[in-house]
């Protein structure tokens, strides 16, 4: 039975129904088959004792006094009931349901649905039937609408579906894996996740499709990643290994064991026969500007041209002084390229790169577009962007003559989340900062104690230190009232009178930025004043304080983004973070900023507390959207998938065997689409 015919196939199916149906892009009756419910209501009666503080449940017992009812405000009412469930007297309360009223009668058994508190032994009814209960739906699956459908008739037309064809519902997952998981078949984890009898059959049914949705998944990402390792155009770089270490020994510090450990992945893979495509993640400090040098100047040794991209002018400036710098007593040729550079200057640099004579090229990512051309272009490093997406990252690697790619990161990214948004790369992990490094002292501040916040700030720097003051918002708002950059700098203005308070923020023009984090740089400005443009990006060693109004408003991985600008000096450094937070979540990003410094451990609290949609920044993360699958609760499992499918695409059994077979038509199809895409 062919599964991929039209839903006007359904029986009580028509045209016009299937032209509804397609409004939420189901077209097929698989489509239908696989529209999963995306919560269910659970009408199983519980015992109070198995009840958590605001679960939603349902509870049977009789009414035991008279209803109560009262108004207040424009028709708004409380109806109240005692009702004896066990031996405990609970309360109901329905809000604005006084026609209600008349159904109670003592001695009446009754069966509400609703939120439990457990301190008040109340319920919050949001159903109700009078009477003993009929058991035969307790759990109840709630399907996404639009338009003119109801839940009730998209549950009724997907039921009616899987009962006239769930038996057609062939595996597509190998026998082995299902027996090696101990998962049920697909047409029985299809007919449970809609109409689930129990609860061991909707875990059961959710354990199949979590499985079968990140397999599927990474098999696309391994068949991927095969391609771009198997590509017969990458080079093999022959770089001088003597050079190399002599530099290495020449450096002021030693490599710490982590710096050690991705330069040796690195050379690993330039001096391999495929191309490069590696992510290098680590957190503010931890050295991973001289991991790149170190690889930029063993493409050099083999002859090879390196770019470096980085987000902004200045933070470019910044890197072409330290290369320059580092690499002064050697005959390596750096130069910079930016949109501040124009005339003769820029045709000048142009032309020797195009000739071969620029070893780096530094600048903004615009370097390797247009009249941008290399002789020999070997390395490309891009510096936090961590936002691409695969397709995006394919376009990048097409922009030189088969480059390596290295891809920078200081946003610590769980492993979860790497493995997902960059599956198709390689990940390498800077766990260590440097040594001597003084940890950044963190505090959390309620807003009627900015006054000693200030009495701080004026005494860093009357001893010659700098300080960020980071607000979420940059004018005043009648919606929310939150600080705001321009309130906060005319207030700070009056406050620090010996001292310059600059302002920065998103709307001023890209020259007028640069200008701003040019005088801070230069210690021209002690204070800025800024909303979160300054997240990436600058180096200040002398600033010393960062401090963040409303920094409930922000979000763990954030703020520890924001209190790297400090602590890259010597001297001691400080985050003060004021916040008087309303939510436990707020709060418990305060304890969690002022307990540890460590970017990865607060990575994965952020994913936990926000989860994956939130943690890139909403529709640019590159993240699959999965329909029953959890990146955070499910990490175990894709950890597994992830292996399987690196395992299939790569061994013969995969692409022969018969029972494979489902799955490679499935990726072939997926293939297919791609090819069509480009």
């Amino acid at each position: 039975m062919d599964l991929n015919q039209p839903v006007t196939q359904v029986k009580g199916i028509g045209e016009a129904r299937a032209e509804e149906l397609a409004d939420l892009n189901i077209y097929t009756i698989e489509d239908l088959l696989l529209y999963f419910p995306y919560r269910y209501e659970d009408f199983q009666v519980k015992d109070l004792t198995e009840l958590k503080h605001d679960e939603k449940a349902t509870v049977e017992g009789k009414v035991h006094s008279e209803p109560s009812l009262r108004y207040y405000g424009r028709k708004k009412s409380r109806l109240t009931v005692k009702v004896l469930v066990g031996k405990y007297l609970v309360t109901a309360v329905f809000f604005n349901r006084a026609f209600l009223k008349k159904n109670f009668s003592i001695g009446q058994p009754v069966t509400i649905t609703g939120k439990w508190d457990q301190h008040r032994l109340t319920i919050t009814g949001q159903h109700v039937t009078f009477g003993h209960q009929e058991q035969d739906e307790k759990i109840e699956p709630v399907y996404s609408v639009k338009g003119d459908w109801t839940v009730k008739r998209v549950k009724n037309v997907v039921h009616q579906t899987v009962h006239q064809y769930v038996r057609y519902i062939e595996d597509i997952l190998p026998e082995e894996k299902r027996q090696q998981y101990k998962l049920i078949e697909r047409r029985q984890a299809v007919q449970w996740i809609h109409v689930p009898e129990s609860h061991e059959h909707l875990k059961h049914a959710r354990r199949y499709f979590v499985y079968e949705e990140l397999l599927l998944f990474q098999l696309k990402m391994q068949w991927w990643r095969k391609q771009e390792k198997e590509k017969t155009d990458g080079k093999a770089r022959a770089f001088d290994q003597a050079k190399l270490q002599a530099f290495i020994h020449s450096l002021p510090f030693p490599l710490t064991g982590a710096q050690q450990r991705v330069t040796d992945e690195i050379l690993k893979d330039l001096s391999s026969p495929y191309r490069m495509n590696r992510l290098l993640q680590g957190d503010v400090g931890s050295g991973k500007t001289i991991v790149a040098a170190i690889s930029m100047y063993a493409s050099a040794t083999a002859g090879m041209q390196s770019a470096l991209m980085v987000p902004t002018e200045i933070l470019a400036e910044q890197h072409y002084e330290s290369l320059t710098d580092l690499f002064k007593e050697m005959d390596i040729q750096v130069e910079l390229l930016t949109s501040s550079i124009k005339g003769k200057q820029r045709a000048e640099i142009l032309k020797r790169v195009k000739e071969g004579e620029v070893d780096f090229l530094v600048g903004t990512h615009a370097l390797i577009q247009g009249e941008v051309q290399f002789q020999n272009l070997g390395l490309v490093i891009t510096d936090e962007q961590h936002r691409f997406g695969v397709n995006q990252r394919k376009v990048l690697r097409e922009k030189g003559i088969t480059p390596d790619v290295l891809f920078m990161t200081a946003t610590p990214i769980p492993r979860t989340l790497a493995i997902s948004a960059f599956g198709d790369m390689d990940v390498s992990t800077i766990d260590e900062m440097p040594a001597g490094r003084k940890p950044i002292e963190t505090y959390w501040a309620k807003h009627g104690m900015l006054d000693r916040v200030l009495a701080f700030i004026q005494k860093e720097l009357e001893n010659g230190r700098q300080a960020y003051v980071i607000c979420p918002l940059i004018e005043e708002s009648d919606k929310m009232d939150f600080q705001n950059a321009v309130d906060v700098h005319a207030q700070l203005q009056q406050y620090f009178t010996d001292f310059n308070v600059g302002l920065m923020h998103g709307r001023l023009a890209v020259d007028e930025k640069e200008e701003m984090m040019t005088r801070f740089s230069k210690n021209d400005v002690q204070v800025l004043v800024s909303t979160t443009v300054v997240e990436v990006g600058v180096n200040v060693p002398n600033a010393t304080v960062m401090v963040v109004y409303d920094a409930e408003r922000f979000g763990l991985a954030q703020l520890h983004q924001l209190r790297g600008r400090v602590g890259r000096g010597d001297a001691q450094s400080y985050c003060i973070l004021i916040a008087d937070p309303k939510s436990d979540v707020g709060k418990e990003r305060m304890q969690i900023m002022t307990e540890t410094n460590d970017g990865f451990e607060l990575s994965q609290r952020d994913l936990e507390l926000r989860g994956p949609g939130d943690f890139f920044g909403k529709k640019q993360s590159g993240l699959p959207e999965f329909k029953v699958a959890d990146l955070v609760h499910d990490y175990r499992a894709l950890e597994f998938a992830r292996q399987d499918a690196a395992t299939m695409v790569n061994s013969d059994v995969f692409w022969k065997e018969d029972e494979y077979a489902s799955l490679r038509n499935w990726l072939m199809s997926q293939v297919e689409h791609w090819e069509e895409l480009d």
